[in-house]
């Protein structure tokens, strides 16, 4: 009878020993590589949540960049100021010696902003009928660069129109200065812009021209991006305009031109036609104006008293009919 307690292990046959011969070892070697993937996987997935917001975020920043630019052609990259840097926009007031000056011209199509700036500065003026502007000026100075006194001339303007500007300068400390928009309305809206003979004459003779590039006719051309400048000449300058006919002169307007060392500058001129002598009017930096009546066709300016140098005009002109 057979006891239930015992049990009697079978021997295994031969095909038991075949199969066992041909499964699949699992070393612990392949086991712990397994587990070292696993491992690396949940990493790189802990990486990949860290790292989306970084990438969204500069996504979003260089979106916002390129939305800065809405408008400009051709605008190209923006640039990143360094933490700490110097470069700063500030309140033009602060830069600003005293008032800004508008010189409009009597024709209503040229007007000039005239001031003093606490330090040396390159400026520019921004108008145009909006604030979306859409015209620049510059300061038309021999020296070039950095200065104190500046004056832009604003041209191609409608008379009797509303402009708006705004002051943009730099200085050498890498500040930025911009003033608050401002705002003014060229003559001549009611009917009252004068005419100008000296656009229809020709400058017969000067006192001397500092070169071609300087010769009188620039003063009678109606730009007040050119000028006459003499060699020199101080408070012996002058200059003959012919007008091509008799016309009665209601009045002249004179642009001295200048030098940002304060040399150049016409304070007083006299006016000779007809063999009458007019004045001295006084002038300075900016448009001068002076009326008077007279009959001629040629017209002689003195440069009476000036600072000295290369004494001559940014623009001449003759009222009149």
């Amino acid at each position: 009878m057979e006891n239930p307690l015992m049990q009697t292990e079978s021997m295994p046959t031969p095909d038991d020993l075949e199969e066992a011969a041909a499964a699949p070892e699992t070393p612990a070697a392949e086991t712990s590589t397994e587990s070292n993937r696993t491992a690396l996987l949940y990493l790189l997935g802990a990486l990949a949540l860290l790292l989306i917001p970084v990438v969204v975020g500069w996504i979003m920043t260089n979106r916002d960049s390129e939305g800065d630019n809405t408008g400009m052609a051709d605008a190209g990259p923006t640039i990143s100021v360094p933490s700490g840097s110097s470069t700063q926009i500030r309140d033009f007031l602060g830069l600003v010696d005293g008032p800004v000056v508008v010189d409009s011209d009597p024709s209503g199509t040229a007007t000039t902003l005239r001031f003093l700036t606490k330090g040396d500065a390159v400026c520019s003026i921004v108008y145009g009928r909006t604030t979306e502007y859409g015209s620049i000026a510059t300061d038309a100075d021999m020296d070039g660069g950095a200065h104190r006194r500046h004056s832009p001339v604003l041209v191609d303007l409608q008379p009797g129109t509303t402009y708006v500007y705004r002051i943009q300068a730099t200085t050498p400390n890498g500040l930025i200065w911009v003033s608050e928009p401002g705002q003014f309305t060229t003559p001549g809206g009611d009917g009252s812009a004068v005419t100008n003979l000296a656009l229809e004459a020709t400058v017969v003779e000067t006192s001397s021209d500092f070169g071609a590039g300087f010769a009188g006719s620039n003063a009678i051309d109606g730009s007040l991006a050119t000028e006459w400048s003499s060699q020199g000449d101080g408070n012996g300058a002058y200059i003959v305009i012919d007008l091509g006919r008799e016309a009665e002169v209601t009045g002249i307007g004179f642009r001295t031109r200048q030098m940002s060392d304060g040399t150049s500058i016409t304070n007083q001129f006299t006016v000779t036609i007809g063999g009458e002598l007019f004045g001295p009017f006084e002038a300075g930096p900016g448009l001068a104006t002076t009326q008077f009546i007279a009959t001629g066709q040629v017209v002689r300016v003195d440069l009476v008293d000036t600072t000295g140098g290369n004494t001559g005009a940014v623009e001449i002109e003759i009222y009149g009919r």
